[in-house]
């Protein structure tokens, strides 16, 4: 039996998260029986995560058994695929790994974008908030910069969600303007169902100035959702990154 990794992009817009549903479209739905048409065998692939309806990832990552062999850089494979999913989904790669990698437990590190639009652009409906009042990014980012003190999340996390531990460590958290764009990139080693959609809600409340970074910092400690601001949109969030160490992948 052969172990890969299969990278690979989607829009979400048209999908209800990438895990398989009972009833829904799923983007782990739509990857499954691809490859199991074209390797005509059972194929169920683990990914690195969830992502929730109508959220994007620019780099997602899953791994998947078959008994079929030379599937790393197999242009004609990788063609044969992606002519047959979806538009809205692209795999660039597939990886020969250990027989023991996990796409899930072997992540180091995940880094997520969230875009806020500025004025009406109707090219990024479906990939922006569109927020036009003016917002105090100063004060987000001497907010955001408070997540790297903190494990606990226990308030951005999505209630009634099944997680072990809330514990979650943050290595960067900041915000950049790139014209009619507002961008904010966040990178943990893990990170909680809607965690980040509601750290960007709760942010934007600071920038319309109803909260201060102060009392950010009091909602994290609180350990309680229901202080936090409602949860952006999922149409802005992208995952963007997702590292694992070397020693998973076969040479």
């Amino acid at each position: 039996m052969n172990r890969y990794f299969i990278y690979l992009s989607y829009k979400g817009t048209n999908y209800h998260g990438w895990q398989v549903q009972e009833n829904a479209v799923t983007v782990q739905g739509k990857l499954n029986d691809a490859l199991s048409t074209l390797l005509k065998e059972d194929v169920n692939t683990i990914g690195a995560g969830r992502t929730d309806t109508g959220v994007h990832a620019k780099h997602y990552v899953a791994h998947f058994d078959t008994i079929t062999g030379g599937l790393e850089n197999n242009p004609k494979f990788l063609y044969s695929l992606n002519s047959i999913i979806p538009v809205d989904i692209s795999v660039s790669k597939i990886v020969s790994v250990k027989p023991s990698a996990n796409a899930r437990f072997d992540a180091i590190l995940r880094g997520y974008e969230y875009i806020i639009c500025t004025r009406k652009n109707p090219f990024l409906l479906d990939f922006a908030w569109m927020y036009y009042n003016s917002l105090n990014i100063n004060n987000m980012q001497i907010a955001s910069d408070l997540l790297l003190n903190y494990t606990d999340f226990t308030s951005f996390s999505k209630t009634g969600s099944d997680n072990k531990t809330n514990i979650c460590k943050v290595y960067q958290a900041s915000w950049t303007i790139d014209g009619e764009l507002i961008k904010f990139n966040i990178k943990a080693n893990r990170f909680l169902r809607n965690m980040v959609r509601a750290i960007v809600g709760t942010l934007v409340e600071v920038g319309k100035g109803r909260i201060t970074p102060d009392n950010f910092a009091e909602i994290i400690e609180a350990k309680d959702r229901s202080l936090a601001g409602t949860s952006a949109p999922a149409n802005g969030l992208y995952l963007d990154v997702i590292d694992y160490p070397e020693t998973i992948f076969n040479k």
